[in-house]
């Protein structure tokens, strides 16, 4: 960082009286940005996650991807997101249901959002820096997979990563899920 964040700083860039909508947490993420030097960070190490504010409102979370990384598919209970990517390329795409999966890349200057009630994945390239807020502030995530052909969820830890899903990745891309015959 060109300098730490101050209190004050951070509670003017965040203040609110209520939480954000998904848009706002984008145009609060990349106003982050404004306080991070990426040529100062560590670079060693698949990467790591500070956490640059925590209100009732919101928080952020800078997040350095090293070594490449999938989320797997995931949830934020009720929590939207903004993200804004400093360095890199991530790749963001919900959970696609009764069509094709509909990834998009964001390089360094783009920004996205997410409703709290969606189901997604994000792909980090190696060497990508991202700004998350997340609001309200995350209180667990939900972890999705295939186990014996249904679809799981198993809750997690707001501040932990979360795991691949393979097994959901591989049924989202097979021919026999989305050639599946529809009912009404």
């Amino acid at each position: 960082m060109t300098h730490p964040v101050t209190p004050a700083e951070l509670a003017t860039l965040a203040a609110s009286d209520r939480p954000f909508l998904p848009v706002e947490c984008a145009d609060l993420a990349r106003r982050a940005s404004a306080f991070v030097d990426t040529g100062a960070l560590d670079r060693t190490g698949p990467g790591s996650y500070l956490l640059l504010w925590r209100d009732d409102n919101s928080e952020a979370w800078l997040n350095t991807w090293w070594e490449a990384r999938d989320t797997g598919y995931h949830d934020h209970q009720g929590s939207c997101v903004g993200v804004y990517v400093l360095e890199g390329t991530a790749t963001q795409e919900g959970l696609p249901i009764g069509g094709p999966r509909r990834p998009r890349r964001y390089r360094a200057g783009e920004s996205f959002s997410f409703p709290g009630s969606g189901i997604h994945r994000m792909d980090h390239d190696a060497g990508a820096v991202t700004i998350h807020v997340y609001s309200p502030p995350l209180r667990t995530i939900g972890h999705y997979e295939i186990v014996e052909g249904d679809l799981h969820r198993t809750a997690g830890a707001a501040d932990e990563g979360s795991p691949v899903s393979p097994r959901l990745l591989r049924a989202l891309d097979s021919d026999r899920y989305s050639a599946a015959p529809r009912s009404s």
